[in-house]
């Protein structure tokens, strides 16, 4: 017996009818959340996929050029992507191969509430997680606060390039009450020059380590008008488990004292 569901761009998926028992994960918050449910059924991940520590199974290198050969000769029941990080290129690829391929869409922390309990209880059919419905309580009740501090989210340097628009970090920084300054920008990933950054009238600028690994002595140093933080790009970035991790520093964030 298979049934057969729809991911969120659409893809058909066909899948044995009771849970499923062998999943490729090229999404790394996506891993973290699945091995934190059901680890036995982790045949398989990328190269960034670092959450859980000490998750010992087969690599297929990154989000943006998994191994495909590697990739079915695990012999998944599944394939988990998300449009934002992975190619389209790939999941058609995979598909050719004859791989089932599951596609989320995520822009929205209501997007990553919904796509958490889908994966894992609708088209994995393992449950919904006591972690999942914690989540669910810390995030997903009512509109956002109103904003306590402004500021903006560099993801890379020379060039510079900040969060923009409809992303899941821009709202998840929202609903703790920070307001992204460029979080109307028409532009998801905007590049945009050092001084305009600075000078965009941020309370702080959140300098995270991934994906470009800002440190003490490298990003700070730039900023001679706004504060800045370094803060865990994990709990910036990552949906699933690290939602609970990110809670509690998100709306205790804001500027440090001193900090330049």
């Amino acid at each position: 017996m298979s049934r057969t569901v729809r991911d969120d761009v659409g893809g058909e998926v066909r899948l044995p009818d009771g849970p499923v028992r062998r999943v490729v994960s090229l999404v790394p918050s996506l891993t973290e959340a699945m091995a934190a449910t059901r680890p036995e059924a982790l045949v398989g991940a990328t190269d960034w996929c670092t959450r859980p520590s000490g998750l010992d199974i087969p690599r297929v290198r990154g989000t943006k050029n998994p191994d495909r050969a590697a990739v079915a000769d695990l012999a998944p029941e599944l394939v988990v992507c998300v449009r934002e990080e992975n190619r389209e290129l790939d999941v058609r690829r995979l598909r050719e191969r004859g791989q089932q391929v599951w596609v989320g869409d995520v822009e929205s922390v209501a997007d990553a509430l919904r796509v958490l309990r889908t994966l894992l209880v609708d088209v994995l059919r393992w449950g919904c997680p006591g972690w999942l419905e914690e989540i669910g309580r810390l995030w997903g009740a009512g509109r956002p606060p109103a904003a306590r501090s402004r500021v903006v989210v560099p993801i890379w340097r020379d060039p510079w390039m900040v969060v923009g628009s409809r992303t899941f970090t821009t709202d998840l920084l929202a609903h703790a009450g920070l307001e992204n300054v460029f979080g109307d920008h028409a532009e998801r990933y905007p590049g945009l020059a050092l001084e305009e950054l600075d000078g965009a009238g941020a309370d702080v600028v959140l300098l995270p380590d991934e994906p470009y690994v800002f440190t003490a002595d490298d990003g700070p140093e730039a900023f001679v008008r706004t504060p800045t933080r370094l803060v865990s790009g994990r709990l910036l970035t990552w949906y699933g488990p690290a939602m609970l991790e990110a809670w509690p520093v998100l709306r205790d964030l804001g500027p440090s004292p001193g900090a330049a």
